[in-house]
C-alpha cells in the first residue's frame, strides 16, 4: 500500500501545475544492477538530491528498456532509460518524451573460452541467455538470432544471471547490451575465460533489415579477455535515451537536463560510460521528440 501511495503522490506531483521543482519526487526505472543504466541512475539521483535539493529519486532495478518503457506509461515510473528500438509498436508510447540521448549501448555475445565457438552461427543449439523478459537485450537478441537463422537453447536471465550461470557450468553463452565497461562482464573475466564473438558476418544483412542498429568496433582493451580472439570486435551499436512523459511540467524536465550537464562529472564518477554524453549529440532522440522543458534548455545553451 505505501508503494502504490508514494507512486501515486509522485505522479500527482509532477502532473500538477502549481509544483515547484523542489516539490518533486521521482522514481526512476534503470535495469540489471549490475549495467550501466542502474549505476547511472544512482549516479543522477544524487546529482539531482543534492544540486536541486529534491528528495533523492527512488532507483528502481528493472528487467531493463521494454519494462521501463511501460513503467513510464503507467505512471509506475517519472524517469527511465530505453534502447532507441524499445519503444517500436508499444502502445502509449507516443506520450513519452525525451531528456536526452545518453551513451551508446553495445551488444556483447559473451561465450565460454572451453568451447570451440568464434562464429554466430556456432551457437546453435547452445545453451544461450537472450536477456530477461522485457528488457532491450531480448529484443536486440531474437531479431539478430532470426535474421541470422540461429536456433539456440534459449532461456530469459538478466545480466547478473547470465553470469552467474556461467560460472556454475549451467550456460554456454549469454547476450548483453550495455555500455562499456560493463562491471558484470568485467567481473566474470577475472574467473573464468571467455570470449566475446565478432559478429561482422551477420550484422550487413541485419542492418538492412533493422536500420536502427549502427556498428562500431569495440577495443580489445574493453575487458580482460583471457581467449581469442585478441583484437577489436565488430558489433552492433545502439543509442540509448533518458525518457519521462509528456505530463511532466516544463520546468522540471528544464531542471533535471540542466544538472544532467553541469552534473556530468559526477556522473562520470558513477561510470566512465557517461564521459561520451555530449549536449550536441543528446538532443538526437529521433523518433522520440524532446520534451519541451529539454528543448528550453538546450536553446538557451545554444545547441
Amino acid at each position: 500500500m505505501h508503494a502504490a501511495v508514494s507512486l501515486l503522490t509522485a505522479a500527482t506531483v509532477l502532473t500538477g501545475c502549481g509544483g515547484t521543482v523542489s516539490d518533486i519526487k521521482i522514481t526512476m526505472a534503470t535495469g540489471s544492477p549490475g549495467g550501466v543504466y542502474y549505476s547511472l541512475g544512482r549516479g543522477l539521483a544524487d546529482i539531482w538530491s543534492g544540486r536541486l535539493g529534491i528528495t533523492r529519486p527512488q532507483v528502481v532495478a528493472t528487467a531493463g528498456s521494454k519494462d521501463n518503457v511501460t513503467r513510464l506509461i503507467n505512471d509506475q515510473a517519472q524517469v527511465g532509460f530505453s534502447q532507441a528500438d524499445a519503444l517500436e509498436g508499444v502502445a502509449g508510447s507516443d506520450k513519452l518524451r525525451a531528456l536526452a540521448r545518453m551513451h551508446d549501448d553495445y551488444l556483447q555475445v559473451i561465450v565460454r573460452a572451453d568451447l570451440p565457438v568464434r562464429k554466430f552461427a556456432q551457437l546453435n543449439g547452445l545453451r544461450v541467455s537472450i536477456g530477461g523478459r522485457e528488457s532491450g537485450v531480448e529484443i536486440i537478441a531474437s531479431a539478430l538470432l532470426r535474421s541470422a537463422g540461429v536456433t539456440p537453447q534459449a532461456v530469459n536471465l538478466n545480466l547478473d544471471d547470465s553470469a552467474q550461470a556461467m560460472r556454475e557450468g549451467r550456460l554456454d553463452a549469454f547476450f548483453w547490451s550495455g555500455g562499456l565497461p560493463t562491471q558484470a562482464i568485467t567481473d566474470l573475466t577475472k574467473g573464468l575465460g571467455v570470449r566475446m564473438l565478432d559478429l561482422s558476418d551477420v550484422l550487413p544483412k541485419f542492418r538492412r533489415e533493422k536500420p536502427v542498429y549502427g556498428a562500431a568496433t569495440l577495443p580489445a582493451s574493453t575487458y580482460n579477455l583471457q581467449s581469442d580472439p585478441v583484437g577489436p570486435v565488430i558489433t552492433l551499436v545502439v543509442r540509448n535515451f533518458l525518457l519521462v512523459s509528456e505530463k511532466m511540467p516544463d520546468d522540471v524536465a528544464e531542471a533535471l537536463v540542466r544538472q544532467l550537464f553541469e552534473g556530468q562529472p559526477e556522473l562520470v564518477k558513477a561510470h566512465s560510460a557517461a564521459r561520451t554524453i555530449e549536449q550536441r549529440s543528446a538532443i538526437e532522440t529521433s523518433p522520440v521528440p524532446l520534451h519541451n522543458g529539454a528543448m528550453r534548455y538546450y536553446r538557451e545553451s545554444k545547441i
